[in-house]
């Protein structure tokens, strides 16, 4: 059996989170720029990560 293991601290990429997430690439930064979405963290220039944390508030509280 599968089990999720990601460390609720843990940092996410896009890929990651529209994995767990289905929705398109465009319309998550469309939720982010109006505030439906986590923001992301930036770590480089190019780079920007979610906290695995936020995701699963969002995900459980759409569930809800």
């Amino acid at each position: 059996m599968a089990q999720n293991t990601h460390h609720p601290e843990s940092l996410l990429r896009l890929p990651q989170v529209l994995a767990r997430f289905p929705v398109s690439r465009s319309g998550w930064y469309a939720g982010v720029k109006c505030g439906k979405f986590p923001a992301p963290i930036k770590t480089g220039p190019r780079t920007a990560m979610w906290r695995a944390s936020e995701i699963d508030d969002l995900i459980a509280a759409i569930g809800n």
